[in-house]
């Protein structure tokens, strides 16, 4: 039995480099270089069919420890809550008023890349507090 070496999380979405633009921002991922044989992203656009050239984007994490994000375009909008979401890990080691500072300050900086807050999730006796929030085209996440 082989054991899975690598994985990459995929985002359906209608707009795949707004979404994934805003995932670097988030995570401090980067846009990967061009396929070989093209100088930028825009000439390899260029070189596919115009139904293709915004179907899809990707962003990795600089230091190749994270996994490589995907974002494709699908005709269907979101409907429900997401089966899979994403822990943006802000506030670990922390407990109490310490956690709840760090986890608004990166609430703050995300709502203003285009984020919306959902709710606060107080701490209780099995859980620290978290804050469950949408991305740009609402699928959901949490500030942990």
């Amino acid at each position: 039995m082989s054991s899975t070496k690598q994985f990459q999380v995929t985002f359906d979405c209608a707009e795949p480099e707004r979404v994934a633009r805003f995932w670097c921002e988030v995570l401090g991922y980067v846009v990967p270089p061009p396929p070989e044989g093209f100088a930028t992203w825009d000439d390899f656009a260029r070189a596919r069919l115009p139904e293709d050239r915004s179907s899809s984007f990707a962003c990795t994490d600089p230091s190749g420890v994270g996994p490589r994000l995907y974002f494709q375009r699908v005709p269907e909008g979101k409907v429900v809550k997401n089966r899979v979401h994403l822990d943006v890990r802000v506030g670990t080691g922390l407990v109490g008023v310490e956690r709840l500072a760090a986890l608004e300050a990166e609430c703050a900086r995300l709502v203003a890349l285009g984020a919306v807050r959902v709710q606060l999730l107080p701490a209780d006796d099995d859980n620290e507090s978290c804050i469950a929030m949408q991305d740009v085209e609402g699928n959901e996440f949490c500030l942990d």
